[in-house]
């Protein structure tokens, strides 16, 4: 039986009155500014057709442009994370989405390979700091039962943002191609007052009432000073590995849809760029469902009693196991099931992935969650960026996106396997305050370092031995995105050794 002070599951009201939901006004700004996000780096997939016609690139050119993008945004959350714990929230997110502004619409300024690259890799550094901030609004103003549903509404946007860049081709057909990006740079703008406006820490907003501000914190701490912890210290926590493993092999798939679905329904399946762009808006309507659903069934199951890892872990399970849809979509001779597989497939991504971010914030405190999100995030543009290389190289040397899309659909399972081993359904918040023991080696990821980067060793040696094959099959960029690949794997292996070093203990 309920006390009369307390408040109930739904968060609307009590047995003594109503406690308000300004906390959705909150969960609303996080949404439309993760829809702005995704309008501002999806445009150039929908433009794909159009800017390929108008200034004479290939896949590979594409390809190129697009790995720059992935490349910043797998390389600064990690440092916009720690950024973000330390100015807080919202100066950061507010400068962020400025410069992510001015870079979107710097599109339509440039008319080069490399003029495209530097515009994507300026978007593709602010961008990332949209859901490191995120995430951690979302701790501030959300108790734990209803986390992963605030974060599958904000990050239905990523959906929304993917279905309405299609008006983004129909701008370019009325006005050119250069003003639809500098339409998309000005609406980020605009959002910019109201998020100045309306945001704030609970506590400090007048607009929310003290028992929703009770309810908030209701099973939570109290707000936290930020914690400054570096990354080289996070990754020896064993809890943050199955959050990073995840990013890493899942997020790539969301951006294999992201950027080259237009295409894919355009050249195989014989859309023209508007009607590829509205297939894309059905099929994204079906993944922005998925994030809410995803989100609400862990979000109830905790509500209903359940501990917080059977709850996360049931709703994975259940988004994991249809993604395969994704295999079935490729070889499907229908049309209409090949977009009812996609769309399936893009709604369990992101039901997990609603699941999955929530999970940052359910082993680690709000106070270094910004940094943890953001390494998310960096190992899930690490992913990305692969992803983007392996997809133009695979288009433009067999023609076709077979091998993609049977990888797409592999991944989440394999994901799923790793949190249940790692975890076996009980997920328990750290105690960050007990610093950890740095003084002496880690042999773990000393030995991984130097797999990975044996491995980058390897794939460079077999790049240089085969450079005139490449640059024959892929071209000259296809070739140096190889390298680049490369390259990439064996400054991660030695990024992992360098945090196995011994260091200097150093009280939190």
């Amino acid at each position: 039986m309920k006390s009369p002070d307390r408040a109930d599951d739904t968060g609307g009201k009590t047995a003594a009155g109503p406690i308000g939901n300004y906390r959705w006004v909150i969960c609303a700004l996080l949404f439309f500014c993760t829809t702005i996000n995704y309008v501002d780096r999806n445009s150039l997939s929908v433009l794909k057709t159009t800017l390929q016609g108008a200034l004479g690139w290939d896949d590979v050119d594409y390809g190129t442009i697009t790995t720059a993008f992935t490349f910043a945004y797998a390389m600064f959350p990690s440092v916009i994370g720690v950024v973000i714990d330390k100015v807080g929230v919202k100066k950061a997110l507010a400068w962020a989405l400025i410069v992510w502004s001015i870079a979107a619409a710097a599109h339509g300024l440039v008319a080069t390979v490399i003029g495209f690259v530097i515009v994507r890799f300026i978007l593709g550094f602010a961008e990332a700091a949209n859901f490191p901030a995120s995430i951690k609004a979302v701790a501030m103003w959300f108790p734990q039962k209803e986390r992963a549903l605030a974060t599958g509404i904000f990050n239905s946007g990523t959906s929304i943002g993917v279905m309405v860049s299609f008006l983004v081709v129909w701008i370019a057909g009325h006005w050119g191609w250069q003003m639809s990006f500098v339409f998309i740079g000005v609406i980020g703008l605009i959002w910019l007052y109201f998020w100045q406006k309306y945001f704030s820490a609970p506590e400090d907003q007048p607009r929310v009432r003290p028992e929703e501000v009770a309810y908030i914190r209701s099973d939570q701490p109290a707000p936290q000073q930020s914690l400054k912890l570096p990354w080289t210290t996070l990754i020896r926590y064993r809890e943050i590995w199955p959050f990073l493993i995840g990013k890493l092999i899942t997020d790539p798939v969301w951006w294999f849809y992201l950027f080259w679905l237009p295409s894919y329904l355009e050249r195989e399946r014989g859309q023209n760029p508007l009607n590829a762009g509205l297939w894309v808006a059905v099929i994204y309507t079906g993944s922005t469902v998925g994030s809410v659903l995803g989100g609400w069934i862990s979000s109830t199951l905790i509500k209903r009693g359940w501990p917080v890892g059977k709850a996360r872990m049931t709703a994975m399970g259940l988004a994991a196991i249809f993604m395969p849809g994704s295999i079935f979509a490729y070889y499907a001779d229908s049309f209409a099931a090949c977009v009812a597989f996609i769309t399936l497939a893009t709604a369990c991504h992101q039901a997990w992935s609603a699941n999955l971010f929530t999970n940052a914030t359910d082993t680690f405190p709000q106070k270094v969650s910004g940094s943890v999100v953001g390494l998310g995030a960096t190992a899930g543009g690490i992913g990305g960026m692969f992803m983007t290389l392996l997809a133009g190289l695979v288009v433009q040397w067999t023609g076709e996106q077979q091998i993609v899309f049977v990888w797409a659909g592999a991944m989440h399972l394999i994901a799923l396997a790793l949190f249940w081993i790692w975890f076996k359904g009980r997920i328990v918040q750290i105690d960050i305050d007990r610093p950890l023991d740095v003084s002496r080696a880690h042999g773990g990821l000393a030995i991984a370092g130097g797999i990975v980067a044996l491995a980058g060793i390897a794939l460079g040696l077999l790049v240089a031995m085969n450079w005139d094959y490449l640059k024959v099959a892929v071209k000259i960029t296809g070739a140096v995105q190889s390298s680049v690949v490369a390259g990439a794997v064996l400054a991660i292996g030695l990024a992992l050794f360098y945090a196995s070093r011994a260091r200097k203990n150093v009280a939190a």
